[in-house]
């Protein structure tokens, strides 16, 4: 197996994604309306996160309202609440941090939409634990947590618009 960036394997899969639903698709102004008023909202807000242990991998799934922004996932040494720089309080030795932007986890009142976990420990075979990290300045961030390197693919999916997160493990079924 070989490994792309993160970066690139997110945009590819979203393109391949957007692609291969291009031809049943709406108009994009008709696909981006919505509400009763028929606005456009202005950034996807970020509403929820849930994951699960598979036979083969770990899943991360983050649920999004609106049209899915453009993500980004990366390795990092440490995680750090965006805006005030400080660690998170996550037990592990390797950490992804993902980005979501434009984004918020609140509405337009500053009252908060996300309903997923804030800081959680996680027991799964690979993943650990998950940390929302910032909703701030129009990004979105969350840290997750391995005790050993993750070997991991992240794509998105438009309906309903969610950026899923599979860690690859040894397989635990008989």
């Amino acid at each position: 197996m070989h490994h792309h960036h993160p970066r690139h394997t997110a945009v590819a899969a979203a393109g391949i994604l957007l692609t291969a639903t291009a031809g049943a698709a709406a108009p994009a102004s008709a696909a981006t309306e919505s509400g009763a008023s028929g606005r456009t909202p202005a950034t996807a807000l970020v509403v929820n996160a849930h994951w699960a242990g598979h036979c083969s991998f770990d899943r991360l799934v983050i649920h999004v309202r609106g049209t899915m922004p453009p993500v980004t996932v990366k390795p990092v040494r440490h995680l750090r609440y965006d805006g005030s720089g400080k660690r998170v309080p996550l037990a592990g030795r390797y950490f992804l941090e993902i980005k979501l932007s434009p984004a918020a986890a609140h509405n337009q009142a500053g009252k908060p939409v996300y309903r997923g976990p804030r800081l959680l420990k996680i027991h799964l075979p690979k993943l650990k634990g998950l940390a929302l990290t910032g909703d701030f300045e129009g990004v979105v961030t969350f840290g997750t947590a391995f005790k050993t390197k993750p070997h991991y693919k992240a794509y998105t999916v438009p309906r309903p618009a969610r950026l899923v997160l599979d860690v690859k493990h040894t397989n635990i079924c008989t």
